[in-house]
């Protein structure tokens, strides 16, 4: 999975570089941020620029993770959503349960305000 992780401050900016983000790529996903949160990451960005399309079991792994990550008194937040991501995310309800931005740096700075 090409995944480009980048720390801005102190928010961490995971790029999800794939173009269909399903189950081949969560599990390792999920691993990722497992360990991040673990070690105190507590700011996460994940940028969906890229993708065309997630399924429900990345989806479920963006829920796992933020509900992990808000146990910690932290946030996870969503950028750069295509067409069909959004729509994933409207059918699921989940755009009441994220919140998204148009850009990255919209996003970061929002952990500032």
């Amino acid at each position: 999975m090409n995944i480009v992780e980048e720390l801005i401050g102190d928010v961490l900016v995971e790029i999800i570089n794939v173009d269909r983000a399903s189950y081949n790529e969560a599990a390792k996903f999920k691993e990722m941020l497992d360990e991040k949160i673990k070690s105190g990451t507590t700011k996460i960005v994940v940028d969906l620029t890229a993708c065309e399309f997630i399924d429900s079991t990345f989806l479920g792994v963006l829920v796992s993770v933020l509900r992990k990550v808000s146990k910690e008194q932290g946030d996870l937040r969503l950028v750069g959503f295509k067409p069909a991501v959004r729509a994933m995310f409207e059918l699921t309800r989940m755009f009441r349960v994220f919140e998204s931005y148009e850009d990255l740096k919209e996003a970061v700075d929002s952990f500032n305000k």
